[in-house]
């Protein structure tokens, strides 16, 4: 799939494509192995009311390693365990990565407004 032909929901921006962008952020930034990113987007949205589920977090992964081919993942061994791995995701195409997150980021744009509009037509 092309990242550049991801079309916009008419609304609000789905779960997944939200998912996907600190995906990619967290894994820019380190964050690179699957429970990782699923702990620390718990921790940082369950305040706000949002706690991103297991299946979705990889299903989302999946998707930027098979579909947007915007991840690889590998596996690499636990420091201090004979035989325990852990399958670790990097970016792979860091272009397709950056242009991901800017058609997400016009979303985003766009949802603010229209969240902005309805805060202030009804309050």
């Amino acid at each position: 799939m092309d990242t550049n032909k991801r079309e916009s929901t008419g609304f609000l921006i789905k779960q997944r494509a939200f998912l996907k962008l600190y995906i990619i952020t967290n894994i820019e930034n380190g964050r690179w192995y699957g429970l990782k990113l699923l702990d620390e987007l718990k921790k940082e949205f369950k305040p706000l009311g949002f706690e991103p589920q297991h299946s979705e977090v990889y299903r989302a992964l999946h998707e930027l390693e098979d579909e947007e081919e915007i991840l690889t993942k590998g596996k690499v061994k636990v420091a201090g365990a004979k035989r325990k791995e852990v399958v670790v995701y990097k970016i792979k195409d860091h272009e397709k990565a950056q242009a991901y997150k800017k058609l997400v980021k016009t979303d985003l744009d766009r949802c603010v407004k229209l969240l902005q509009k309805a805060l202030k037509d009804n309050f």
